[in-house]
């Protein structure tokens, strides 16, 4: 699992960081504020996955082109991997090359935002609204009708296929 990722210089050239999520994160801060459902970080580690922890509770970052989800094209709905809260419609889905799952809308009420400094810059990081789960950075170089693109972990999420 990466921590982090670091865009360098105008080649584009990526650095992935392997360290301790803590380092970056700050250790499990969502759980430090106030959402419908809270845990323990005990308790979030029983319930996700070790790579869904380290995204989700940690903010780490799951490598390109890792996520099934990627390839996703059914209809139907991406939902929190750590409470089912529904985020995405398929509908808002599209092809951003970058490997991550991209999305050009959230569904309403699904998400917050946060300034993100942990690179030296200044991000939008996207959480779930009602768990305050990490899951990924939102951009405005996305397409129409938005020009948004929501970029995110696909261990974040879980897809439920359906109308």
């Amino acid at each position: 699992m990466i921590s982090r990722r670091e865009l360098l210089g105008s080649a584009g050239l990526v650095v992935l960081v392997e360290a301790l999520p803590g380092l970056f994160a700050g250790g499990d801060e969502a759980s430090a504020a106030n959402y419908p459902v809270t845990m323990t970080p005990e308790q979030w580690k029983k319930k996700l996955t070790p790579g869904q922890y380290a995204v989700l509770r940690q903010a780490a970052t799951e490598g390109p082109g890792t996520s099934p989800l990627n390839g996703e094209h059914r209809a139907g709905t991406f939902l929190c991997a750590g409470c089912d809260q529904r985020l995405f419609s398929s509908k808002t889905k599209f092809d951003s090359g970058t490997g991550w799952p991209s999305f050009w809308r959230p569904l309403p009420k699904a998400i917050g935002t946060s300034t993100d400094r942990t690179l030296g810059m200044a991000r939008t990081e996207v959480h779930c609204a009602r768990c305050g789960g990490h899951l990924g950075h939102v951009f405005d170089d996305g397409p129409p009708p938005t020009g948004l693109r929501y970029c995110m972990n696909g261990v974040a999420m879980r897809f439920a296929p359906g109308a």
